[in-house]
């Protein structure tokens, strides 16, 4: 059954990748590209994706919710949806990379009940690269089961968004964790920032503002693989917590190091 699932829903993310994101890449005109929030934007490819994938997921389960992030911004009541059976859809992921004509981007859904993800998928819309996930099944890359590894450098590597963080935490950030670390850039994609905290590319990463569509498909999968992701006092990520930080890592040994430097940063 999760084997026939991951096939219709490959071919539903390569479709919306196919026919509403990639025409648009690189040819976008200013009036495709709006303005959600002083550091945000939407491309019509965004809502032409979501379009598609709405759809889709509408006639594969009729009855269960469907909460879009673009549908959640022009109408909060959507994210009522987190609480029960819904499918969470991010149609376009580093939107940001997207209008500036450069990668990464990408797709990510998730199949939630319960305010927890239990199923989900992460598609890289230039590569077709393939990440699946199914709770208690392992996580998998273009079909085959995949263990998390940490990059084996010394000192780890750590990609931090410092985007959505206030003065006082990135002070904190710069004071406690980065001279631990090797910093490097993050991607703005979380459709990329979790595989490469699973392939071994970054050790941790810490991220503030942890949206369902951003983090319930991504998680899952990098729980699976055997990394660790939690909100920084260990506590589960829920697709219906509206709380703000959580860390991600390679192990659960470079979780607790993280988790132990951060403090109460987040």
């Amino acid at each position: 059954m999760s084997a026939a699932l991951d096939r219709v829903i490959f071919d539903l993310m390569k479709k919306a990748s196919e026919d509403a994101i990639l025409p648009h890449y690189r040819s976008l005109g200013e009036d495709e590209i709006t303005n959600k929030a002083s550091d945000d934007v939407v491309t019509v490819a965004d809502h032409a994706s979501e379009r598609i994938l709405t759809e889709s997921l509408a006639k594969l389960e009729p009855g269960a919710a469907i909460v879009g992030e673009e549908a959640a911004f022009a109408d909060a009541t959507v994210l009522e949806g987190l609480k029960g059976d819904c499918w969470i859809v991010d149609p376009l992921d580093g939107t940001n990379n997207f209008a500036r004509g450069k990668p990464p981007f990408g797709i990510l859904l998730a199949r939630a009940s319960g305010g927890f993800a239990r199923s989900g998928w992460i598609y890289d819309c230039l590569t077709g690269r393939f990440c699946s996930v199914h709770e208690g099944q392992g996580a998998f890359v273009d079909g085959e089961r995949i263990e998390a590894r940490e990059t084996g450098e010394t000192p780890p590597v750590a990609a931090i968004s410092l985007v959505f963080m206030h003065d006082e935490q990135r002070e904190a950030v710069k004071r406690q964790v980065a001279p631990h670390y090797r910093v490097v850039d993050i991607p703005r994609c979380a459709a990329e920032q979790y595989p490469r905290l699973a392939l071994g590319i970054n050790d941790v990463s810490i991220f503030q503002r942890t949206l369902a569509w951003d983090h319930a498909a991504g998680a899952l999968w990098l729980n699976e693989a055997g990394g660790k992701v939690a909100r920084p006092d260990g506590s589960p990520y829920r697709v219906d917590d509206e709380r703000t930080g959580m860390l991600g890592a390679a192990s659960p040994r470079q979780w607790e190091r993280l988790a132990a430097r951060c403090g109460d940063l987040t």
